[in-house]
């Protein structure tokens, strides 16, 4: 019993972990048909006073590409 608690605790902390990796890879691959890297469209957005967190950002560019768009021209 012990063991499956450890596992459930491990298994939440990692999830985390890879929803955040999923993300960013999302992040990523949006901004880079914009000619922007992952790095180059976090630093634009901060320095834009532009708070979008991660998740966010990600279905943005999953889902409605042209808001996404908005996003990265407002950022730059």
């Amino acid at each position: 019993m012990r063991n499956a608690w450890q596992d459930a605790f491990r298994a939440r902390r990692a999830k985390k972990r890879d929803f955040r990796r999923l993300w960013i890879v999302r992040i990523n691959a949006g901004a880079r048909t914009h000619g922007l890297s992952y790095s180059r469209l976090v630093s634009s957005l901060k320095k834009a006073n532009i708070a979008l967190d991660r998740k966010i950002l990600a279905d943005l560019a999953l889902r409605d590409p042209g808001a996404f768009k908005a996003v990265v021209d407002a950022a730059r």
